[in-house]
């Protein structure tokens, strides 16, 4: 079976659904914003490159059976929860402790780099074992056991970091829009909502526990 032999059908309907479950504002899409206020839409592309490549690590788990391990050890499922929810929580209380920086004062700053701002978003989605869960839980009810898997995953995958992108840029460009006409008050508003917004997830996930455990 190859990628063209998915069903239309099939794939419009896994675009739907990971269109509503991306759209959804979650640690990476509140990063894109914050990151499209501080920074402008083009620096904000390393930490939208970041979310995507999480997006390929979260796929390929899944594919080679590591999202399953996750699902069914108490022990590493724990572990990944526990780092998600300290690295989440730390964010949250860097940007709850802004200042509201002037963006030419951000530009400057060595912690706004490329590499810097791709490792952030890319921590932030790989160390969230719900999105391993998740996506062991979606992603089979869209794949032909009976055919080739890697090409299906691959073409999955595919749709799915064009979605993740697609949203990220759009939460980026309002944030830097918004940035353009309200400044730096709106700046500190922003960081302190995305802050506040994220140590909630970070409780979320450190209360979260797996079906059946």
């Amino acid at each position: 079976m190859s990628v063209h032999s998915i069903s239309l059908t099939t794939l419009a309907l896994f675009s739907l659904v990971a269109l509503a479950t991306i759209a959804t504002p979650g640690p990476t899409v509140l990063l894109a914003l914050s990151n499209g206020a501080r920074l402008g839409v083009r620096r904000a592309l390393p930490g939208m490159l970041g979310a995507v490549a999480s997006d390929c690590v979260l796929v390929g788990s899944v594919a080679v059976g590591l999202g399953a391990l996750l699902a069914a050890s108490e022990f590493w499922f724990s572990v990944v929860k526990w780092i998600g929810a300290a690295y989440l929580a730390w964010i949250g209380l860097r940007m709850l402790r802004s200042g509201g920086m002037d963006l030419a004062v951000e530009a400057g700053d060595p912690q706004a780099g490329p590499r810097k701002v791709f490792m952030k978003s890319f921590l932030v989605a790989v160390t969230n074992p719900k999105g391993y869960l998740f996506c062991s839980a979606l992603l089979p009810q869209f794949i032909d056991s009976g055919a080739p898997l890697a090409l299906q995953y691959l073409a999955l995958c595919a749709i799915f970091c064009t979605i993740d992108f697609a949203i990220m840029f759009v939460y980026a460009v309002v944030g830097a829009r918004a940035i353009r006409l309200l400044r730096r008050r709106a700046l500190l508003w922003m960081d302190r909502t995305c802050g506040a917004i994220l140590l909630a997830l970070a409780g979320s996930l450190a209360l979260y526990r797996r079906s059946g455990s």
